[in-house]
């Protein structure tokens, strides 16, 4: 896959995801973003195949203060991402050992294919549930 893939597919996330992302309270940019809410921070990451064609969404949440990793290193809360907890939900998953849906983008052509990727990782997003990731774990 080209970086001119990735470009498109980052491009129909940022028009159809990122904005209601934002609207429901999350901060940051393509591929992490994270929301404090009352008890905790939820956070999400778009984890793009190295080779290309696909990714898959990851779910994770930490304290508000940020999270220390296992050899004494803190992330302070706004540079905590999905990667830095070890308990990682997948978008589309039943359980915490499920793989989750990998969103494939590998034989979109147009504009429009990479849009019906994108429209199909908001249809699984509850982002109006002010804790929808903090219920999963």
């Amino acid at each position: 896959m080209s970086t001119a893939d990735r470009k498109m597919m980052d491009t129909a996330l940022k028009e159809i995801v990122i904005p209601i992302l934002r609207e429901h309270g999350f901060k940051g940019s393509i591929p992490h973003f994270r929301r404090v809410n009352e008890t905790n921070i939820e956070l999400i990451t778009f984890q793009f195949n190295k080779w290309g064609g696909s990714f898959v969404v990851e779910l994770a949440t930490c304290p508000k203060e940020g999270t220390t990793m296992s050899w004494g290193e803190k992330i302070p809360p706004n540079k905590v991402t999905a990667h830095h907890i070890n308990e990682r939900f997948r978008l589309g998953a039943t359980s915490l050992e499920d793989e989750g849906i990998w969103f494939s983008y590998e034989k979109a052509r147009t504009d429009e294919d990479y849009a019906a990727v994108a429209k199909n990782v908001l249809k699984l997003l509850n982002t109006s549930d002010e804790s929808w990731i903090t219920t999963l774990f």
